[in-house]
């Protein structure tokens, strides 16, 4: 069969927009900067780590992603009927039972994918950012503890990069010292993504004010780690620069987003505020990343073409 055809159906491209939504595609571009973050200033201090190391935390932060995404749905089935009949269970695009069972295997399969190309160590922190996707996706959606989780899920996500080179080692002992402020990054995105995560839980029905300001506030108060841990790190003054300028871009982006949400708190507005919050979470990294030099900045920063590109086509929340 022409599979130029089979694409063209409509019933074959309902199908298949369902999943795109389901894993959430742009947002899928925004879990491996945070792996090349923790890569990076691990490999900044002295640990080691091999590109099929690197490549497999990144793709096994994808994987985890998109399982997270998808079981998030399946669990969300009932209140999206309600509130958003467009996702794809309540509009029939994709099975209940179907979500369940990708979410499961997506999980598994980053989990495997972590261990076979990373190591014990890696292996070991993508189980526990599975844990947390779960606990957030089911028993703690909604409450204080369910905010932390998601953000607890995306620090892992940094600490999955250390994992990754020899900066953690279930083994042994880390072949080189590390310092102890590097472990600062991974509570850095915690806090964050927590923050914006409150707001989104109010997303459906209008945020409140108090909602937005946490956002921002959680916004301003990450902002000027990255330039401190990058001096801490390496003490050339463009790199430095390099980082608080990526930093500035990063408080700039959100700044405005969140400014229009505090003014219109809309589901219309706010929406596309917790869209902006997580795409600059790429930003965000990329300015932890340029501690080991201007090429990890940039690549890292590579992935919000791809992420804020796709967002024209699917859904980012």
């Amino acid at each position: 069969m022409d599979v130029r055809v089979a694409l063209g159906r409509p019933g074959l491209r309902r199908t298949l927009s369902g999943y795109a939504a389901l894993v959430r595609v742009p947002n899928l571009f925004t879990a491996p900067p945070d792996v090349l973050a923790g890569i990076a200033l691990a490999t900044a201090v002295g640990t080691s780590v091999l590109v099929t190391e690197a490549l497999g935390a990144a793709v096994a932060s994808v994987l985890l992603y998109a399982g997270g995404t998808t079981l998030n749905d399946y669990f969300d089935a009932e209140v999206d009927a309600e509130e958003r009949p467009e996702r794809p269970i309540p509009s029939g695009r994709v099975s209940r039972t179907t979500a369940l069972a990708l979410g499961t295997a997506l999980l598994v399969s980053g989990v495997a994918v972590a261990f076979v190309a990373a190591g014990l160590s890696a292996g070991f922190v993508a189980a526990l950012v599975a844990l947390v996707v779960v606990l957030y996706d089911g028993p703690l959606k909604g409450g204080p503890a369910g905010f932390l989780a998601m953000g607890t899920a995306r620090g892992l996500n940094v600490t999955l990069g250390f994992a990754s080179t020899s900066a953690i080692d279930l083994y042994a002992a880390p072949s080189v010292t590390v310092p102890p402020w590097l472990f600062v990054v991974p509570p850095t995105v915690t806090l964050y993504v927590a923050a914006f995560t409150y707001m989104a839980a109010r997303e459906a029905t209008g945020a409140d004010r108090r909602a937005v300001v946490v956002a921002a506030m959680g916004a301003a108060m990450v902002t000027p780690v990255p330039p401190v841990v990058v001096l801490s790190v390496d003490t050339e003054l463009i790199l430095v620069g390099v980082s608080t300028l990526l930093a500035g871009a990063f408080i700039t982006w959100t700044g405005r987003a969140l400014q229009r949400a505090y003014r219109n708190p809309s589901p219309e507005v706010v929406g596309p505020a917790i869209g902006t919050c997580v795409l600059a979470l790429i930003v965000l990294d990329a300015a932890f990343a340029a501690g080991e030099g201007l090429g990890w900045a940039l690549g890292t920063l590579s992935f919000l073409i791809p992420a804020a590109g796709l967002t024209r086509a699917f859904d980012i929340s």
